[in-house]
């Protein structure tokens, strides 16, 4: 169920800050983030064990797999999975591994298919993981095939997202991962969004990377020939436990006091920016917009970027709130998708490399992230306590990302 009240709550927040004179959230103090967290070989793999191996991991939207028999099959991290939607109309994910010799089975990308046999020797397996068919039996010796099925992995759909976690049998517990961040993002509906177009892009180390994607104190600086110099670098933002929205005052908010809070259309406060933890940006709103997932790379200094340009089913208008549509532009279309690329590739990532370059040859011992920028602070903060703590979910980290005049919205969780 969508939780409207916490949409209200953010938009007074939000109004309140406009009425401060365009204010951004403000944390009690600089933070300080050691340049060796950026480039030290051992704790990058310690990252990937304690991170990106046990995390559950936002690889999908439902809508990608609607269909009985539809399956959408990626390489993440050099671990290849395939997510599946059953006869019955469940989603499920499995390693993308025959249980004959190994073999991958499908192409990473988007099918159908009620049956899919590995191209090696013919194995065959139905969209629930069994195996179904295997090729010359009689000859092939005595095994079990019902102990022969794809291996699956953890798995879990909330909010129309598909979550799974890399490691087979770990523990996944998706309501204390999220802190009820589900309940705001059913708003969207995403199950039944349409994918437009994707591609991916190489980056810097991941966490220079995703650093950018929760910073708006860039934006009229290092985009000003894309996005414009006079785009607002004032972020605010909201945290439900490792997970945060960030948004710019938003003038056109004061609308709603026009009218009772009942009346409030979320329609009109659901822009931003949108993150999951530890790897994912939607920006955009109910009209549709960008999901970047970001995966690392092969070696520590290296990520890749996959993004996604999702609509709703049959959205043709075009998202202006988002600022991520150039003028005469259509949503989704090509000269789009060219413009994300550039953007990205050319100015956020050629910048995280050279960053990342100067401070490997030692310029700098560490990294300062400002009292506007907090969605640094609690990022770095999950990061750390997911490497200490063997179950880093099961309490909150209190970020205080200060308050506007006037303000009392505070995060949660």
């Amino acid at each position: 169920m969508i939780d409207r009240q916490q949409f209200v709550e953010m938009a007074k927040v939000n109004i309140s800050h406009v009425k401060a004179g365009g204010t951004a959230s403000q944390a009690p103090g600089v933070f300080r983030v050691p340049a060796s967290q950026y480039l030290d070989p051992q704790r990058w793999e310690a990252e990937m064990t304690r991170i990106f191996k046990r995390v559950p991991l936002m690889l999908a939207l439902a809508g990608e797999v609607p269909q009985p028999g539809d399956y959408k099959a990626m390489t993440v991290m050099e671990v290849p999975i395939l997510m599946t939607r059953g006869a019955d109309g469940e989603i499920r994910a499995f390693m993308n591994s025959c249980s004959h010799r190994g073999a991958m089975i499908v192409e990473d990308g988007l099918g159908h298919a009620k049956r899919i046999s590995c191209p090696y020797h013919n194995w065959t397996y139905n969209s629930e993981g069994d195996l179904v068919g295997l090729t010359d039996r009689r000859e092939f010796g005595q095994v079990d095939t019902a102990c022969l099925g794809l291996t699956p992995l953890p798995v879990a759909v909330r909010a129309g997202l598909v979550f799974v976690v890399l490691t087979p049998g770990a523990y996944l517990d998706i309501d204390a991962f999220l802190h009820g961040y589900d309940q705001v993002l059913e708003h969207f509906d995403f199950g039944s969004w349409e994918l437009k177009w994707r591609q991916e892009i190489p980056g810097p180390n991941w966490k220079v990377a995703y650093d950018g994607y929760l910073d708006f104190y860039h934006l009229p600086f290092l985009h000003k020939n894309t996005f414009g110099s006079d785009i607002s670098n004032k972020a605010l933002y909201t945290a439900w436990g490792p997970h945060q929205r960030v948004q710019r005052p938003d003038p056109k908010l004061l609308d709603l006091l026009d009218k009772p809070e009942d009346d409030w259309s979320l329609d009109m406060m659901d822009g931003g920016v949108w993150t999951i933890f530890p790897h994912i940006s939607f920006a955009g709103d109910h009209s549709g917009g960008m999901f970047s997932q970001l995966f690392p790379g092969p070696t520590w200094d290296r990520s890749v970027t996959v993004q996604s340009w999702f609509v709703p089913t049959g959205e043709v208008e075009v998202t202006r709130r988002s600022n991520l549509v150039p003028e005469d532009t259509e949503n989704g279309s090509a000269e789009q998708q060219a413009f994300m690329r550039h953007v990205v590739e050319d100015e956020d990532y050629y910048t995280g490399l050279r960053l990342q370059k100067a401070l490997a040859a030692g310029a700098k011992t560490e990294v300062l992230f400002g009292r506007n920028e907090g969605g640094g602070h609690a990022f770095h903060s999950w990061v750390q306590r997911c490497l200490d703590d063997d179950d880093p979910f099961s309490r909150p980290i209190e970020v205080d990302y200060g308050e506007a005049a006037g303000a009392s919205g505070k995060p949660t969780g």
